[in-house]
């Protein structure tokens, strides 16, 4: 809501209403609402992704920015397929998810400098996911849930989505 009050691009509230329909299924049964919320996570970092692109148009990328995305790039392919083993039938999608998110990712690291909140946000939402992959597919189904994970989940995620809203909203914030 406040995106969209303080005039924000249509592609940021989209994002962020996609992100709290993503929010909404994954407080349900992870055995039946998982990969309909990851669908709603995919289709905002999907609005993220132009939006980034829009942002950074004309910008050029120098050797800094450019091996800032091959890291990225290169340790998220690195943790997908250490997690591919525990992802069963998820596999596919979340190699799916993986990839628009660390596209989501690479655009960001390219953003023009006065962007480099937005970037901050992008790159804390990644770690939130992160994260919370490795408690849904590493963690033994009879295993209680990591606290600390979980609160770091939240954290990231939250920061990381509030980061991305104010470094849109208040471009050099």
């Amino acid at each position: 809501m406040v995106a969209f009050a303080a005039g924000g691009p249509w592609l940021l509230w989209a994002a962020l209403a996609a992100s709290a329909v993503g929010d909404l299924f994954l407080a349900g049964k992870p055995d039946r609402w998982l990969l309909p919320g990851m669908g709603a996570f995919f289709l905002a970092h999907v609005f993220y992704v132009i939006l980034f692109w829009q942002l950074g148009e004309g910008a050029v990328a120098g050797w800094p920015v450019k091996a800032g995305q091959f890291v990225l790039v290169l340790g998220g392919a690195a943790y997908i397929r250490w997690l591919a083993p525990w992802l069963g039938q998820m596999r596919w999608p979340v190699f799916a998810y993986g990839a628009v998110i660390l596209l989501m990712g690479a655009a960001a690291i390219a953003l023009p400098g006065e962007w480099r909140l937005v970037t901050l946000g992008a790159l804390m939402f990644i770690a939130s996911d992160a994260i919370l992959a490795n408690q849904l597919f590493r963690r033994p189904a009879d295993a209680p849930p990591n606290k600390a994970a979980s609160y770091a989940v939240w954290f990231l995620y939250f920061f990381g989505q509030a980061a991305i809203t104010w470094g849109l909203l208040n471009p050099a914030a």
